[in-house]
């Protein structure tokens, strides 16, 4: 089962959301779908990842990154 998973994540710039895309789209048989909204420094990630898992991969970015929860 899959869930959209929010995520606040401080990027600046499109190099920003590009790192982010990057390593989740290194999980593809886990990743469904990932949104960024760069004005918002939101990322909405569709998984059956927990958020704990999801959570580890974006903040190897080196980005500071803190869960909000489920998108309903």
């Amino acid at each position: 089962m899959t869930t959209v998973h929010e995520f606040q994540v401080e990027m600046t710039c499109t190099g920003c959301s590009g790192a982010v895309e990057r390593v989740l789209g290194k999980q593809k048989e886990k990743v469904e779908k990932v949104e960024i909204d760069l004005d918002n420094k939101k990322v909405f990630v569709t998984s059956a990842l927990s958020a704990d898992e999801l959570l580890g991969i974006i903040k190897k970015t080196g980005k500071e990154t803190s869960y909000i929860g489920v998108r309903h």
